[in-house]
């Protein structure tokens, strides 16, 4: 099976090159120009992707073709301060040229839309407000003009102490989300809610791609073992065009379980290839969800080229 590494976001390799440089409320309220201080929050947006642009180089010098962005690329985007500002027309081109380089070099992105956008909520401000957060995220994808295998991932949401109402209403406001959205959206299990056989049930019922996070699965288990799971988990990506997609990280500490870690040890991740290798042998990716982002991602390829049956392709994919 064949497997690729990606980082999410940052880089702690290049200087300078933050893709998620914002200004403050406060700040902007000491503006006295409405104008100017939109017109500022545009030019920090210009900058953020002009990094972005940055990393995707440094990633694909280093062959890491799977790369989550930021979803703070704009500053104060959907805030009432910037309302009637459109942000799009005035970085169409530096959205369009992050996205020629991803099609250019056939790299898999993605967007983790913040933990503000809760579509099993009991409000349905909250709902409307993160629909509009998600259809965000979508256009942001259709100016860089990448299709629909570039994904969302988030959370199924909150518990509002009882789960099997909470999945209900989330199903019921699944009929809200606009198509264009439903079509990129996948579902990721939790680490204190919703467990990866409750998430994946949802996704099988709605036609999500579900997204497995390890380390969330480690932290709330549930009564499943991931033997039984995987197969069907991968089974929801088979329509995509896509290879399934995980996540790992490592806890910080025992007594610190849900915390990620600088590093992943690789310990954490090579019972899951043994396991998928013996059962289903399917090639998939792998997001690093760890402290020190590229490094990381690196550091997690050196430990994989060690291993025992590991061959390594580039620097960032594997045959096991």
């Amino acid at each position: 099976m064949k497997i690729r590494v990606g980082f999410v976001a940052m880089s702690v390799h290049l200087k300078n090159a933050s893709p998620s440089s914002t200004m403050t409320v406060t700040n902007f309220n000491k503006i006295i120009d409405r104008e100017a201080g939109l017109r500022k929050l545009t030019s920090i947006a210009a900058k953020n992707l002009q990094n972005t642009l940055r990393i995707l180089r440094h990633a694909h010098a280093h062959d890491i073709h799977v790369y989550r962005f930021t979803s703070k690329l704009i500053p104060l985007i959907g805030h009432e301060l910037t309302e009637g500002w459109n942000f799009w027309s005035k970085l169409g081109p530096e959205f369009e040229e992050v996205g020629k380089f991803v099609q250019d070099h056939n790299m898999r992105v993605s967007f983790h839309p913040d933990h503000f956008a809760i579509l099993n909520s009991k409000s349905d401000e909250v709902v409307a407000n993160s629909i509009l957060d998600l259809e965000r995220h979508v256009k942001m994808f259709e100016l860089m003009g990448l299709d629909e295998r570039a994904k969302l991932v988030m959370h199924v949401g909150g518990s509002f102490k009882d789960k099997q109402e909470s999945l209900q209403r989330f199903e019921e406001n699944w009929s809200r989300v606009p198509d264009k959205v439903k079509r990129r959206l996948t579902l990721e299990n939790d680490d204190k809610t919703y467990t990866a056989r409750e998430t994946l049930q949802l996704c099988e019922k709605l036609n999500i791609p579900m997204v497995l996070d390890i380390h969330h699965h480690r932290c709330n288990p549930g009564e499943e073992e991931l033997r039984d799971l995987v197969p069907r988990v991968f089974a929801t990506w088979d329509a995509t065009g896509l290879v399934p997609k995980i996540h790992v990280s490592s806890p910080k500490s025992l007594e610190a379980l849900t915390h990620h870690a600088d590093y992943i040890d690789i310990d954490d991740l090579l019972p899951f290839l043994n396991l998928v290798r013996e059962i289903d042998n399917q090639d998939f990716d792998i997001m690093v969800e760890a402290k020190q982002k590229d490094d990381s991602a690196f550091r997690l390829c050196a430990d994989l080229a060690a291993v025992d049956g590991m061959k390594k392709v580039d620097g960032g994919t594997f045959e096991y």
